[in-house]
Formats: structure tokens, C-alpha cells, sequence
């Protein structure tokens, strides 16, 4: 089993830019895929990014294209959304999460683990 715990959530103004962090524990790092998913009030849980095992292969929601960046480090065990030029629709908690596929993948129901999420608040 592997555990997933998010930080660098925060509360951030249009145009500004956050990292958010995830470390995992458990079995080997690098023998997963990683994912970063997010949830608005009210709204259905989307893809935002993907990284492969390798982080050879990345994907990203056109929403956030040209926007957010996903790196992974398997030395420490982390992965990281870098964020810029937020806007109030980027408001949402964002989840991390790691599929046994070791590829970088889009839909959540392929994801085997996820962290507790953290908040992203982008004021106007």
C-alpha cells in the first residue's frame, strides 16, 4: 500500500503562483505513475496532470496547459504541481494520487491511491 499526503496549499491572488507538494511512503516510488486531480464545491473531481514512472511522459488538462508544470523526484519520493498565472477557477482542493501502471494517465478510475488534498484559494 502506498500513502499519499499533499502540502503548499494556500491562499493565493489572480496571476500569482504556488508548488504544491506531494510525498509518498510505502512501496518504491518509482514504480508508479502519479496524477493530480482537483475538486470545486459542487463540481465532478478533474484531471489536471499526469507524470509517468520515468517522468519521460507528461499530460496536462487543456485548462492548465502552458499554466502548471508536473516534475517528480524519485530520490525523495515526491511529486509537484508547479502552478502559475492562477485564476479563481483554479479554486479547488487538489488531490495527488499513484496508478500500479507506471504510465501517465488521465482518468481517475485508473488511479490505485490517493492523498487527503489540499486547498487552493485564488482571490479576483
Amino acid at each position: 500500500q502506498v500513502q499519499l499526503v499533499e502540502s503548499g496549499g494556500g491562499l493565493v491572488q489572480a496571476g500569482g503562483s504556488l508548488i504544491l507538494s506531494c510525498a509518498a511512503s510505502g512501496r518504491t516510488f518509482s514504480s508508479y505513475g502519479m496524477g493530480w486531480f482537483r475538486q470545486a464545491p459542487g463540481k465532478e473531481r478533474e484531471f489536471v496532470a499526469t507524470i509517468s514512472w520515468s517522468g519521460s511522459t507528461t499530460y496536462y488538462a487543456e485548462s492548465v496547459k502552458g499554466r502548471f508544470t508536473i516534475s517528480r523526484d524519485n530520490t525523495k519520493n515526491t511529486v509537484a504541481l508547479q502552478m502559475n498565472s492562477l485564476k479563481p477557477e483554479d479554486t479547488a482542493v487538489y488531490y495527488c494520487a499513484a496508478t500500479r501502471t507506471k504510465m501517465a494517465l488521465t482518468t481517475r478510475r485508473n488511479y490505485d491511491y490517493w492523498g487527503q488534498g489540499t486547498q487552493v484559494t485564488v482571490s479576483s
